[in-house]
């Protein structure tokens, strides 16, 4: 039997890179998912190679009405929400804060922040009748320190820190837990593809080689951490931050010393 079985999961940006990893490795661990995103086609098609416990609702994270009727859905099918991962996030395109326009940064708080916000709004009700729950933030390492050029994504991490050990504070004693998962740079298209057209990827100009672990995250490694927060294995966790970087935030790694020649 899977660690999840029966339990209702949601992911939020749940036919992207990482979400689409979430998704799949909740329901090889028995739980009834929940792909909830924009992307209409690569959900639905996500939906159907997983079969009769997969679900795709379309969902506009910024919308009070897209998750109220998303909450209605879930519990029509599956019943009450058991974790949420709140995956769903925007970067911004490079630039100087005094080149940055306000609906870059208003656009970028109103995916990473306000969704979050909506969504744990949205499945607190039925977390509580369900018995409990499991939140899941995702934030960033860029929420540990200031990254220039990124204003408005670090910014919007730092308020996920926030909201997510308010909402631990708030919920612990309905059962429900809050925690918080810090990636480094993950192969995803956010990273391999650029933000603006005529900027180049992330991915082009940031090098894993100085850390300890010199690559890049896999989506798969994001995941892994992921089903062991939200089981009961970690039941005794709340208002935590798991940072998973590969020693990016340690700062650069000793370089092994050359073998001495005979």
């Amino acid at each position: 039997m899977g660690r999840f079985e029966g339990q209702t999961v949601v992911v939020t940006g749940g036919s992207g890179g990482m979400g689409s990893s979430h998704v799949r490795g909740y329901h090889a661990e028995g739980a009834n998912v929940v792909i909830a995103g924009r992307d209409e086609e690569a959900g639905r098609e996500l939906a159907a190679q997983l079969g009769d416990r997969a679900l795709f609702v379309r969902l506009d994270v910024t919308s009070e009405d897209d998750w109220a009727a998303l909450v209605r859905e879930v519990e029509g099918r599956f019943g009450p929400v058991a974790v949420l991962v709140n995956n769903a996030g925007v970067q911004n395109p490079a630039a100087l804060i005094e080149h940055t326009e306000l609906h870059t940064w208003e656009h970028t708080f109103s995916v990473n922040v306000t969704g979050q916000f909506l969504g744990t709004r949205a499945v607190t009700p039925s977390m509580r009748e369900g018995g409990g729950g499991v939140i899941v933030n995702i934030a960033s390492t860029m929420a540990h320190g200031g990254t220039a050029y990124y204003a408005p994504y670090t910014a919007s991490k730092w308020a996920v820190r926030g909201l997510t050990k308010t909402a631990a504070l708030e919920l612990g004693r309905d059962n429900i837990r809050v925690n918080s998962i810090h990636p480094g740079v993950v192969s995803t298209p956010l990273i391999n593809e650029p933000a603006a057209a005529g900027q180049p990827a992330i991915a082009d100009v940031y090098s894993p080689d100085p850390f300890a672990i010199p690559r890049l995250a896999e989506p798969a490694d994001v995941t892994r951490l992921l089903l062991f927060i939200t089981s009961q294995e970690a039941g005794f966790a709340t208002g935590s931050e798991f940072v998973l970087d590969g020693g990016l935030l340690l700062g650069p790694a000793l370089r092994p010393e050359p073998a001495n020649a005979a």
